[in-house]
């Protein structure tokens, strides 16, 4: 079977822009609700594709960090081409990490990190993480249980280099939360079993922006985006933004 690949997509709903950024090993899918949401409320947003996701898992292990960073920048500049002049962003899990970045980097109008891990991970737990992705895609495809045995051994043998980039892009990033001086809401699943949820404190304390807040979400997971309690965050995105200072 055949899986249809998750692409970037771009929802015009007015002249305030948001960038959308989903997490390592995810895809645009894990954003798309947040954006049609902002699109009905009058955003325009924009979610890139990070290259080697939502692709079969052989393709994730071609590139790293670096090649998503710059995914990430083509998105910005997508948005800039497009006439938006302030753009905020939100990003789950790793996306939440690029969010960051990006808020000491270029102009944003915000920033909402949503489950943005702070704490490096062992190698061996993200390893972990990723041969579940690459079983859990393969059983999508439907492949018999003998093929996708077969498989996974073939992939265990591929170097990971990217895991140890992730690693590297977490901490320095971590280093520079203190730049970000931007208004800031810092978004935490309770139930996030992911990543070490001190992360949210960590971003809220490090940050210089005047205008910050960190909100629990005490039923969500780490894919908060499309948990229990998305209705909810959508909202308290919505009023997030519409507490910013837009020129328009």
């Amino acid at each position: 079977m055949k899986l249809t690949q998750p692409k970037p997509f771009t929802f015009e709903g007015g002249s305030r822009a948001v960038l959308l950024l989903h997490g390592f090993t995810g895809s645009s899918a894990d954003v798309r609700m947040l954006g049609r949401f902002l699109e009905k409320n009058g955003y325009t947003s924009h979610a890139p594709q990070y290259k080697g996701h939502g692709v079969p898992p052989e393709e994730l292990v071609d590139y790293g960090p670096m090649d998503w960073w710059k995914d990430v920048m083509r998105g910005y500049d997508k948005l800039r081409a497009m006439g938006h002049k302030e753009i905020a962003v939100a990003g789950l899990s790793l996306g939440g990490v690029f969010s960051l970045k990006l808020g000491y980097t270029v102009p944003v109008k915000g920033i909402v990190p949503m489950c943005a891990p702070m704490y490096i991970k062992s190698e061996e737990t993200m390893y972990k993480g990723v041969l579940e992705y690459a079983r859990e895609y393969k059983k999508r495809e439907g492949k018999s249980e003998d093929v996708i045995t077969a498989e996974m051994q073939e992939f265990q043998k591929r170097p990971m280099e990217t895991l140890k980039a992730l690693q590297g892009l977490i901490g320095d990033v971590r280093d520079h939360v203190s730049q970000v001086d931007v208004p800031l809401f810092v978004v935490q699943g309770r139930h996030d079993h992911m990543i070490n949820v001190d992360s949210a404190n960590i971003i809220h304390d490090s940050a210089r922006s005047e205008n910050k807040s960190l909100k629990w979400y005490e039923e969500s997971g780490h894919v908060i985006t499309t948990d229990v309690e998305r209705d909810q965050l959508h909202k308290d995105i919505i009023k997030f933004l519409e507490g910013l200072d837009w020129t328009d």
